[in-house]
């Protein structure tokens, strides 16, 4: 992983961020305040100072946006192996979001159990400090749900041993443990349930990231996560109006995105790999759209290897009964006329 020379890297200690408090539970997270990035950095040397025993409690630097606060920074380059990535390309696409983080805490911030948005992958890099990650495979976080199907929010928590409240917990295997140092970068597969300690003082860069291995298992998750919603308000089915727009307005306040924008995910992701595969496009045209230029890179192959795994998944998106009742027709361009395209694209390339 390559880093900017600190000479040509300024951010501004006015940059507002985003902490957690981690010695608090509400609901199952830790609640977040904004402070000035100065701020939390005397709060942090505080920290210290007092042995780790603020007043105000373990305070966690996460999920900052650095790379979007800062777009002419370049502080620093994504590993090749990490650099297929569907998430970030589509949000940069679109310029509202992106799944791209930086994390500063002290010894002894955390991260509570859970898995990662929209079962993507994920990467994360110690720039310095010592990670402990406890780590389950796809299934083997079930024997952890209490009575009620409801996940811990600590898994080091005694009450997990209480067999009226998790009746399972006694079924359940241990954790994949990983300790990770400076320099190092651990891979989470996508539906890895995890748990992270910070054991020293610690930064680190984090991405989610999807694409064309993986983007079935969102689309499945996708389908999971509406059905969810579908049967927490079946009974109102017939006497709300719009009842299946309704599960998908919810759905997407809870996930961060429905079925029609997981459509135009796709589209943009395959408008990009037939834009590389088109010849006639000059590089002067690619510069004027950063976020296609960003996958210039990408070779015949690969564009082809993801085209394949888009019209795979946009297929069963056609076909799915939810999707039908969108009115999918009025997108623009209607998913069926824009899968015969790619479908057609895939068909010359291979030529």
């Amino acid at each position: 992983m390559r880093y900017s020379k600190a000479e040509r890297v300024y951010v501004s200690g006015e940059a507002v961020v985003p902490v957690a408090n981690c010695d608090v539970k509400e609901y199952n997270s830790n609640p977040k305040e904004h402070l000035k990035l100065k701020e939390y950095i005397s709060y942090w040397k505080d920290h210290i100072k007092k042995n780790y025993r603020s007043p105000r409690g373990c305070l966690y630097l996460k999920d900052w946006h650095l790379h979007r606060a800062f777009p002419d920074q370049d502080v620093y380059t994504t590993p090749i192996y990490f650099s297929s990535d569907w998430l970030n390309e589509y949000w940069d696409a679109i310029a509202v979001d992106d799944y791209r983080f930086v994390y500063m805490g002290p010894k002894g911030s955390w991260t509570p159990f859970h898995s990662d948005v929209f079962r993507s992958y994920s990467w994360s890099a110690n720039i310095c400090g010592k990670k402990k990650w406890l780590v389950f495979p796809p299934g083997q976080e079930e024997p952890l749900r209490d009575r009620h199907g409801h996940l811990p929010f600590d898994i080091t928590a005694p009450d997990l041993k209480k067999s009226n409240l998790y009746p399972r917990y006694a079924q359940s295997s241990p954790p994949v443990e990983i300790i990770q140092e400076a320099g190092e970068i651990v891979f989470i597969p996508s539906g890895w349930h995890h748990q992270v300690y910070n054991l020293e003082d610690t930064i680190s860069i984090n991405h989610n990231w999807v694409n064309g291995c993986n983007v079935a298992i969102m689309w499945s998750f996708l389908q999971d996560e509406l059905a969810a919603v579908q049967r927490e308000i079946r009974e109102w089915k017939d006497s709300m109006e719009d009842w299946h727009l309704q599960c998908q307005v919810l759905m997407k306040s809870y996930t961060g995105i429905d079925y029609k924008e997981f459509y135009n995910f796709l589209k943009i992701i395959a408008e990009n790999r037939m834009y590389v595969l088109e010849k006639h496009h000059s590089e002067e045209d690619a510069s004027k759209h950063s976020y296609r230029a960003a996958i210039s890179g990408l070779g015949m192959l690969h564009a082809v290897f993801d085209l394949k795994r888009t019209a795979k998944v946009l297929t069963s998106l056609n076909a799915n009964e939810d999707f039908k009742k969108l009115n999918p027709e009025k997108l623009s361009p209607p998913p069926q006329a824009f899968l015969h395209r790619l479908k057609a694209a895939i068909d010359t390339a291979l030529l």
